[in-house]
């Protein structure tokens, strides 16, 4: 039977979606018994532009990044890619779609690189991992760092990491690009980097999912999913 979906007013209107949510929740488990993190989420997520998941600490952002990412399994709730519902394949299944379509970007920029390689051995080996081939250094043109490809990655500032991160997703070829905190560790002119690549990504009609305190990052997004103590209460969109 097909899929009937339901319009829902806190989505975007008329946009296509890449991932989406429905009645999401994500409880953990603690000595004191069961905290639910996140609870009856629906949304969807454009496949175009910068969407930002915003709140305070604790809202949930984190935790439903990684849902979308495919990381976590919600307690309850569907995932959608696209208009694939997700809930029916197994942990192997998930890892292989999550491999090859999805990228995740981690908050601390060591997390995301081999530091032990150069610039283009990082890019290389992330096209390898994709089964791609080698991308050149023209994503590291399009993303700032231009003339960096024999550096070692001990070599670059935080900022600079991040941005190598971004080039590596493009270099897997992924279709939707995830970030947690991606400007959390740098300083202001590092960030205001971050963000102009992330929107050099959003660009090349890859849609990006950032999770963030930072108004710069806010400021500067299509759409912004707002949470509350692990509730949505709002989503803002269409604003370019």
């Amino acid at each position: 039977m097909a899929e009937t979906t339901t319009a829902d007013p806190t989505s975007p209107a008329d946009v296509e979606r890449v991932l989406g949510l429905r009645s999401v929740s994500m409880t953990y488990p603690t000595p004191s018994g069961p905290v639910g993190a996140v609870r009856d989420v629906t949304v969807d997520i454009p496949a175009r532009g910068l969407t930002v998941l915003a709140g305070p600490s604790g809202s949930g952002k984190s935790t439903l990044l990684r849902v979308l990412a495919l990381l976590d399994r919600p307690t309850s709730g569907r995932v959608l890619f696209g208009d694939r519902d997700l809930g029916g394949l197994d942990a192997g299944r998930l890892r292989r779609l999550r491999r090859s379509r999805i990228a995740l970007v981690y908050q601390n920029p060591a997390e995301n690189l081999f530091d032990y390689l150069t610039v283009g051995e990082n890019l290389r080996a992330a096209a390898q991992l994709a089964h791609r081939a080698d991308p050149g250094e023209g994503l590291l043109d399009q993303l700032g760092l231009p003339g960096t490809g024999g550096w070692r990655v001990r070599a670059l500032s935080g900022g600079q990491q991040q941005r190598l991160a971004l080039a590596c997703t493009l270099a897997m070829g992924c279709e939707v690009v995830l970030a947690d905190e991606p400007t959390s560790q740098l300083d202001a002119r590092s960030a205001d980097l971050v963000l102009d690549s992330l929107r050099r990504v959003t660009a090349l009609d890859v849609p990006v999912i950032v999770a963030s305190h930072d108004e710069r990052l806010r400021s500067g997004a299509d759409t912004l999913v707002w949470l509350r103590d692990g509730e949505l209460i709002t989503v803002e969109g269409g604003r370019r």
